[in-house]
């Protein structure tokens, strides 16, 4: 095992006025969730991405299962979800007693298919069964085809839920990423393009919504002088001091944005000409963040496997990871139905099984990305 210090997939980047904030809250005992830093933090997110308004929460799954609660998905009911991405997409679907159905991805942004979507909304209606939302991930910074997507969404009257998790400050035909739909929800984990240590944000146009998002997210408790509560609700608000982290976050996040798209530009300068070595896509008239640099091997000409670098950049002390297992290949969501990009083609189980995700955090050294670049081009050549 080598010496030489740890690089990370995507660690978080402080820009060093988060304490300004921090400091704030303690100062003024702002302690518990709630406070000063909430509401500045929801009224400036929203802003930035160009919404109505926005609810900071816990997480991004929370954001996601207060979309469906109030989208009134129920026990019994079907939620279409991409397939290709992390299990928070669809574990609230469970949350809520659905079932979920995964959609594959397509090859032009490795996102939710159109042509999968059309055919089991088309089934879907055939049974008479339409499924009570669809959620469309944004995967990697990438969004999905949002205008084929949508038309599809609305010529069947179901709501659209976008999981922006990994795709804040993307842009989609000069719209934020994470405003397409009735809802859409971002992620502010540690490894996300900004973060909180922990958090999330529900964003969407229906202000009374998320009124009622923050009622559920504060265990549901009615305007009484005592604690009275006619529904069942949920402990998903977000912390005042967490606030003041993303606060400061939001501040800097064109500029990270930015420092990850340079890092992706650096690594298909240096590995780009590879035969067999193919990046992930932008779409035209898109602009993904970069969160993560991600890549599929072609294995045969390289006569090499995904693990075989990702093990390679493990000797190093270089955090890599292969793409996301997709949701219908996990055992948890054995027997759940999934419609492929076309009949006989998965797309999502080719990019599993060809994909690699490389360091991207945008406080990544220039000598740093050499040494991934290098130990790339040396298990490669082995």
């Amino acid at each position: 095992m080598t010496n030489k210090s740890r690089i990370f997939l995507s660690p978080p980047h402080m820009s060093g006025n988060e304490q300004k904030y921090i400091n704030e809250a303690f100062e003024t005992n702002w302690i518990a969730p709630l406070g000063p830093n909430v509401d500045a933090f929801e009224k400036e997110l929203a802003e930035y991405v160009g919404s109505k308004g926005a609810a900071a929460v816990s997480s991004g799954t929370a954001a996601i299962h207060l979309a469906l609660r109030l989208l009134d998905v129920q026990q019994g009911d079907k939620v279409f979800c991409s397939s290709l991405t992390f299990i928070a997409s669809a574990n609230p679907i469970l949350y809520q007693g659905a079932e979920p159905v995964f959609i594959d991805s397509e090859p032009d942004t490795w996102n939710m298919s159109p042509l999968a979507l059309e055919r089991a909304m088309e089934e879907a209606k055939k049974e008479g069964k339409l499924p009570k939302a669809v959620v469309v991930v944004d995967l990697y910074g990438q969004s999905a085809k949002m205008d084929e997507i949508l038309a599809i969404c609305n010529h069947y009257q179901v709501p659209v839920v976008e999981d922006a998790a990994e795709s804040l400050g993307s842009t989609y035909k000069g719209k934020k990423s994470g405003t397409f739909g009735k809802f859409g929800i971002y992620s502010f984990n540690g490894n996300k393009i900004i973060t909180t240590s922990g958090g999330g944000m529900l964003v969407s146009d229906d202000v009374e919504a998320l009124q009622k998002a923050r009622f559920l997210a504060t265990q549901a408790r009615d305007p009484a002088p005592h604690y009275q509560h006619s529904q069942v609700g949920y402990n998903y608000r977000m912390s005042n001091i967490v606030a003041g982290i993303g606060r400061a976050q939001l501040e800097v996040l064109d500029e990270r944005v930015k420092a990850r798209r340079a890092i992706f530009d650096r690594y298909v300068q240096a590995l780009g000409d590879i035969e067999g070595v193919q990046f992930m896509p932008e779409l035209e008239g898109t602009m993904s963040n970069r969160w993560l640099t991600t890549l599929t091997i072609d294995q045969q000409a390289l006569g090499v496997t995904p693990m075989d670098i990702i093990n390679a950049l493990a000797e190093e002390n270089i955090e890599a990871r292969p793409v996301w297992k997709p949701l219908h290949l996990q055992p948890v969501f054995g027997g759940v139905t999934y419609y492929p990009h076309q009949e006989g083609r998965s797309v999502s189980d080719e990019l599993f099984a060809n994909g690699i995700c490389l360091p991207s955090g945008s406080s990544m050294t220039i000598d740093e990305q050499n040494r991934v670049i290098d130990v790339f081009i040396r298990a490669i050549k082995r």
